[in-house]
This record gives structure tokens, sequence and C-alpha cells, in this order.
């Protein structure tokens, strides 16, 4: 349960890095995983590896994944065992990391890759979970091109309004969620203010991503530029809960209905840079607010309680 816990906080603590808007003072700061008064320091990257992104977690033995997202280097898939010992490195390419998932019904690990950063096809990966140096990467899904939402009004005191318009160049896949049965993968777009969904993920070749909602409320015109960002999903599963990291808010959307109107609601304001989200047993949303340096709970009527 210990290792369980641990993974869980984990999870939760991803730096972010590059396009998400931390500068780090020294490489040795931008190596790290996490470094705070109240924490201990897990594990550092190898010399040389920077920036740490997406991160996730075996429950069943404690080994942590974390994906980088350096402009112009080679980025890696790391695994580190529960120690903070560092088993695996597999390289990726140019191409930065974003989001990974871990399948624990099917022993996978799933990478948000954004290609079109550099210029390439942004998509979604898998890898075996007990990957080395060599093991195949395969590609299981291309983002695909859908543009920005429609115009956001937002009514002022006055009662006027004002329209917020949005345009993006690039499909930008940021972080994923399983269900319980493994068999239905959710993806966010935080430039195309879009979630996506991919139906067994662990065994199709090449998989069928399928547009679930496309909301103006999922893109951003704040900063960092990052809309539709990290995932959770309520215990019922009928929830999906949505940070928004430019407009500092969550989100939920009904998964009972998501394409209808309005099944895209506000659920907390004012986390500054809502980025990563995970659920707990007890029903609190984590929330890893990436430009407050913070992480907050939030109960289920989206109040801080830690």
């Amino acid at each position: 349960m210990k290792n369980i816990l641990k993974a869980c906080v984990l999870m939760l603590l991803a730096a972010v890095a590059g396009a998400n808007g931390v500068a780090m003072a020294d490489d040795d700061h931008s190596r790290r995983l996490f470094i705070d008064r109240d924490v201990d320091t897990f594990a550092v990257l190898p010399k040389g590896v920077k920036f740490p992104e997406g991160i996730t977690a075996n429950p069943r033995n404690g080994d942590i994944y974390v994906g980088t997202f350096e402009g112009g280097a080679q980025n890696k898939l790391l695994r580190f065992d529960r120690r903070g010992h560092l088993e695996a490195t597999r390289e990726f390419g140019i191409t930065p990391l974003l989001g990974l998932e871990f399948d624990r019904v099917n022993r996978k690990v799933y990478v948000a890759n954004v290609g079109n950063f550099v210029g390439m096809a942004s998509k979604i990966q898998r890898i075996a979970a007990n990957f080395n140096g060599s093991t195949d990467i395969e590609d299981i899904a291309e983002i695909p091109l859908v543009n920005a939402p429609a115009p956001r009004t937002v009514g002022n005191p006055d009662g006027s309004s004002d329209q917020i318009f949005f345009g993006t160049g690039a499909r930008v896949p940021n972080a994923m969620v399983l269900n319980r049965a493994g068999n239905l993968l959710y993806v966010s777009d935080s430039f195309q203010g879009a979630i996506f969904s991919i139906s067994n993920p662990a065994t199709c070749n090449p998989c069928n991503i399928v547009m679930i909602n496309h909301d103006p409320l999922l893109a951003t015109a704040g900063f960092p530029p990052f809309g539709a960002n990290g995932l959770a999903l309520s215990h019922d599963e009928r929830t999906l809960f949505i940070a928004n990291t430019g407009d500092d808010r969550v989100l939920k959307l009904d998964l009972t209905a998501p394409m209808a109107p309005n099944s895209v609601s506000e659920f907390a304001e004012s986390i500054n840079g809502a980025d990563g989200l995970a659920m707990d047993k007890r029903g609190r949303l984590w929330v890893a607010a990436n430009q407050a340096d913070e992480v907050v709970a939030l109960n289920e009527k989206g109040k801080i309680v830690a």
C-alpha cells in the first residue's frame, strides 16, 4: 500500500517544462523530478537529460515512467524502480513527449508524441511496460486535424459580453487517461480544444481515434497557451475532469452525452496553471498547478481542501 500511495503521489508531481512555461535555473534543477521543502527528491534524471514532463506509475511494482520535453534534443522515456533507481531508457527522437498513461490491464505505456512541434505528425504511441533501449515503439493513431473550436462568448457584470476567437496551427495531444477496464483511452488536445477517445488501445493497430467533444471551454487565450490538458475519470466513469491550463480552471465533461450542448462545464476556478490531474480513492481530485508550484486537492464541489 505504501508503494501504491507513493506512486499515486508521484503521478501528480510531474515537473512541467518547455512549452508549459517553467524555466529552470541550472542543469541540476532542470533534471529534478520534483523538489520542495515538504517532499523528498525521488530521482534525478541522468546527466544530459532534461525537462521531465509526462509521468505515470505501475501501481503493482511501483515503477515510475517519465517522458522528456526538450526542444531540439533527443527525447526519452525513462523507467525508474520504486526506489528511484533508473532501470531503462528508450530514445524517441526529437519529437517532444507530453502525457503518459500506464495500462495496468495490458502492461503497456501510452505516450502522447507532439510531432507537430518539429514539423512531423502528432500521434499516440505505445510501448511494453518492461521496455529496454531497443523495445519497439508502436504508432497507434495520428491526431486528426479538427481545427479550433467556435468562439467563446463571455458575459460581463454590466450585462455586455465579449467574444474570444481561437486559432491553432498544431495538433497537441497532451494528457491521457484509461478507463478501469483498460479498453478506452481518452486523449486531450491542448491547441485544438478537443477530447478524443481510442477503443481497445492495447491491441488495435492502427487504432480508430474519435473526437468526442470540441468545445470553446477546452481552448484558451491565456497563459501558458495550453487549453485542455490533464485528465481524470470519476469513480463511476460518468464524468471526465479536464484541466485547462491557460484558463486556470478544471472542467468536467458528462460522458453519458459527451457531444450534447453544455456537456462541458466549469468545476473549479483560479488554480494557477491547472495541469496534471489524478483522482484518489476518497474522491478528491488532485491538481498540479504548474504556475504556482503547488499541488491542491479538490472536493466533490470543486473546493480546495488540501
